[in-house]
């Protein structure tokens, strides 16, 4: 089973990867196809979210 400080980290890299593509899109208004992509990438990191909040939500830590 996955402990609580592994949940920690893996949040906080979920985290990094959120402000990251935040960041790269708000510098990507010329280029089209990083825009499109960031959006894709943070709709996944989203989804990640859900999975991490999900583990608390149904006491899968040990």
């Amino acid at each position: 089973m996955i402990t609580e400080n592994e949940i920690k980290k893996i949040d906080d890299k979920i985290k990094l990867l959120r402000d990251t593509a935040e960041e790269l899109n708000s510098l990507s208004d010329s280029v089209p196809t990083i825009s499109r992509n960031t959006t894709r990438l943070l709709a996944t990191v989203k989804m990640m979210e859900l999975n991490i909040s999900d583990c608390i939500d149904f006491d899968i830590l040990k």
